[in-house]
């Protein structure tokens, strides 16, 4: 596995992202029964300003949020509540990019605070979310979410986490 990380804030550096961020990614391509070395995600790692201004531009939603997921490929499933479609990479082709994720810093630390949660759990919680929609999962509808959630649970009892739902 690949993780291209950009620090666009440099206060993300005293943090553990980047240890987080490989142990949740593998524990998510574990509960999937995916390969994780076949695949390749870029990770945006910046503050509340730059992703309040992405927010906007991508989703008209001129404010900061915590994680925002841009897939490389459209994996929805065709009904809700329905598995997405999943890449299957091929042990001779090229890893596969994923997409993008950006997280802020901010955000993040603000949530942790107020849910009372470790930050790095806190954090591993929302890597785990964001490479989740990379793969095509989404929390739309409640069939959706349903899904997802589960499944987000049972990655983060993995790793320790408890249920943060």
């Amino acid at each position: 596995m690949e993780i291209d990380i950009l620090f666009d804030d440099p206060a993300w550096e005293a943090t553990a992202i980047e240890p987080l961020a490989a142990a949740a990614f593998r524990a998510t391509f574990a509960a999937l029964d995916l390969p994780a070395d076949r695949f390749i995600i870029s990770l945006l790692a910046c503050d509340d300003a730059r992703i309040a201004m992405l927010n906007g531009e991508f989703r008209g939603k001129a404010a900061a949020t915590n994680v925002l997921s841009w897939p490389a490929e459209d994996r929805a499933a065709d009904r809700a509540g329905d598995m997405p479609h999943l890449p299957a990479p091929v042990v001779q082709d090229p890893p596969v990019e994923l997409g993008d994720i950006a997280i802020a810093l901010g955000v993040v630390t603000r949530e942790a605070l107020e849910a009372e949660k470790s930050f790095d759990h806190h954090l591993s919680h929302l890597l785990v979310h964001g490479l989740l929609h990379l793969l095509g999962f989404d929390h739309i509808n409640d069939a959706d979410a349903a899904l997802m959630e589960g499944l987000e649970t049972r990655i983060l009892a993995r790793l320790g986490i408890a249920d943060p739902y």
